[in-house]
């Protein structure tokens, strides 16, 4: 089996297509159309009810490229898969370097500007620096506006966050988030998610890291608030662990191709859970991570007997 970088294996699923192309033409022509993809599970924003894909695509690291042409070209490869996959939101953030401008300049080449779920932040320790560097945000997106502004790390958000419900009042963007990882704040983020009124938090939560399940999941569920999932794989430490052993067979009813499709769909089948946001810089990885939100997802049994079974391991 071809792996990939990192070492973790996936199935190449790119091979059938490459067959498709070296068919002679009139072995192509006499070929039945091939069956459409299933559409990508969507979930709704309790604030809005609209319906985002339950699987997006996250830009920490992987598209910080700079101006680096080669680079580029496989950021904006990943970003075609998944567009035409049925993905829309995409996740970036000040913090990530050149990473905004790459998504930009992908979706001005994509012809997507129209389409993408903008998910954005801010990430400046004074409050009056904000509507600049979400100004600057909008204008390397090259978007008339941001779906969502999300409060990166919870920094400075008492500051932040009037600005942001002020904008959102205006019509300026439409969603207003908190966001937190590996777990360091989440005493602090309860109590922002208890007091005050935003419509989506961000936060960490895979197979291992399951600490959001006792309090922030339950909560944000209670309020109404839409969960969006980083690190769903630890950023591959999770699968690099995973792939030393056999995907258990008591999961064949899911229909996964490998350890990365279940770890998604375990995350995805917490019922407080909107949108997980992997970050990759593969086509293969980004198209099996859309395949995570097609098909059955585990109930609640077999979702204890998946955790059971990975912290055995």
């Amino acid at each position: 089996m071809k792996r990939s970088a990192s070492g973790i294996p996936r199935r190449d699923l790119l091979a059938a297509g490459a067959a498709a192309l070296a068919w002679p033409a009139s072995a192509a022509a006499a070929a039945p159309s091939p069956a459409p993809i299933p559409a990508v599970l969507q979930r709704r924003i309790p604030s809005t009810g609209e319906g985002i894909p339950a699987v997006g695509l996250g830009t920490w690291i992987t598209f910080n490229v700079g101006r680096d042409p080669v680079l580029r070209d496989g950021a904006l490869a990943v970003m075609r898969a998944f567009f035409d996959g049925g993905g829309s939101v995409v996740d970036s953030s000040p913090m990530y370097g050149s990473s905004q401008e790459v998504v930009g300049h992908g979706l001005a080449t994509l012809g997507r500007v129209g389409t993408v779920f903008a998910a954005e932040k801010v990430w400046t320790g004074a409050g009056r620096g904000g509507p600049a560097q979400i100004e600057a945000t909008r204008r390397l997106w090259g978007l008339p506006k941001l779906d969502l502004i999300q409060i990166h790390n919870l920094l400075a958000w008492e500051e932040h966050l009037p600005t942001l419900q002020a904008m959102k009042a205006e019509g300026r963007l439409r969603l207003v988030g908190m966001t937190t990882s590996h777990g360091r704040r989440h005493s602090e983020l309860e109590r922002v998610l208890q007091a005050e009124r935003i419509d989506t938090v961000q936060l960490t939560y895979n197979l291992l890291d399951r600490e959001a399940e006792q309090r922030l999941l339950p909560l944000a569920q209670e309020r109404g608030i839409a969960v969006i999932v980083n690190r769903p794989f630890q950023e591959g430490a999770l699968l690099r662990t995973l792939a030393r052993h056999p995907l258990p067979a008591f999961v064949a009813e899911l229909g996964c191709d490998g350890w990365a499709q279940l770890a998604l769909k375990f995350v995805l089948s917490h019922p407080a859970v909107t949108c997980a946001i992997p970050a990759t810089t593969q086509v293969g990885h980004v198209r099996q991570n859309l395949g995570a939100a097609r098909g059955p997802l585990p109930d609640a049994a077999l979702r204890r007997r998946i955790a059971a079974h990975v912290a055995a391991l």
